[in-house]
């Protein structure tokens, strides 16, 4: 059993993946909520109904009603549109502004005292959004990019190198989309720096395919997008901050000052706990890295603009 309630908003294919995985990691009792009447109720119940077989003794509800967010420790958003080919995801951006604010207000008026786990793309400017709406403190308000950007670079290279991805050490920041900013002098493989290992040109390939990752999954699906990869990015978020592990994570987290940005969502290493992002960890950066982290927070800045544009924020 658990004292923790976990609130999943979608109950898409990522939202429903992420309910699954909460409850057969144990991390707590589960509200799914979806506007879709029956959606949300037709997995919960699929899912009540594995329990026998996982062996998970936790509550799952599925349900419309966005009143049932009370007392929930944490809130997970997935929410909204799918990304489809050709579609960027600042194409998101319009479409899933709205979705995503009226989410926010529900949970500010339900959950107050939550953590919220933004998962729904463009991803850092939903974050950005769900923090101005709610009012939260900034560390309780934070996003999942990089946790599954840093995880498909350690795939490729672990595929490239004929490793398992748990022998490699690596960070992705940024903002999350094709202005990732894959850490090279902080990649190893069994602790040996991956730039005496392969070549530069052979590296360079495997960032450029983790930066375009999502993409390769939707052009590969036809239609929706990637969600076993992103709810278990999520997943190891929620379980940090459950079980206050205070781990050092890549994650989408308000800045006012570190790394020279301010006003702005973007991805950096931070310390993961029961308080949300307890800490921004100060990395020493190259040159080339830090200007291609302000490069992605100027592109994350774009977003923001245009949520002012559209009379959102």
């Amino acid at each position: 059993m658990t004292d923790f309630k976990v609130a999943v908003i979608g109950a898409g294919q990522v939202g429903g993946t992420c309910t699954q995985r909460i409850l057969e990691r144990r991390l707590g009792d589960c509200v799914l909520i979806d506007v879709v009447e029956g959606l949300a109720q037709g997995k919960a119940l699929d899912l009540a109904q594995a329990a026998a077989i996982e062996g998970y003794d936790l509550k799952i509800e599925g349900t419309t009603d966005f009143s049932q967010l009370k007392g929930s420790h944490v809130v997970m958003i997935t929410a909204g549109l799918a990304r489809k080919p050709g579609m960027t995801r600042e194409d998101l951006l319009t479409q899933n502004a709205g979705i995503v604010k009226g989410i926010v207000e529900n949970i500010k008026k339900y959950s107050p005292e939550s953590i919220i786990i933004m998962v729904t793309n463009p991803l850092d400017v939903m974050a950005y959004l769900a923090y101005k709406i709610s009012g939260f403190e900034k560390r309780k308000v934070f996003g999942m990019g990089g946790v599954l950007d840093s995880a498909r670079f350690r795939f490729f290279i672990a595929q490239s190198l004929k490793v398992s991805p748990g022998d490699v050490e690596t960070l992705v920041l940024g903002g999350h989309g094709d202005s990732m900013v894959p850490l090279v002098n902080y990649t190893k493989v069994k602790g040996r720096p991956i730039t005496e290992i392969l070549p530069k040109a052979e590296l360079e390939d495997l960032i450029n395919r983790t930066r375009d990752a999502g993409a390769e999954i939707v052009s590969l699906l036809k239609m929706g997008s990637a969600y076993y990869a992103p709810s278990s990015a999520a997943c190891e978020m929620l379980e940090c901050v459950l079980k206050d592990k205070k781990r050092l994570l890549p994650a989408s987290a308000y800045l006012n000052g570190e790394y020279g940005l301010e006003d702005v969502y973007c991805g950096v290493p931070v310390k993961l706990g029961k308080a949300g992002v307890e800490e921004i960890a100060n990395l020493k950066l190259s040159d080339e890295e830090m200007s291609a982290l302000h490069k992605s927070a100027a592109y994350v800045k774009e977003g923001i603009e245009l949520l002012s544009k559209i009379n959102v924020i």
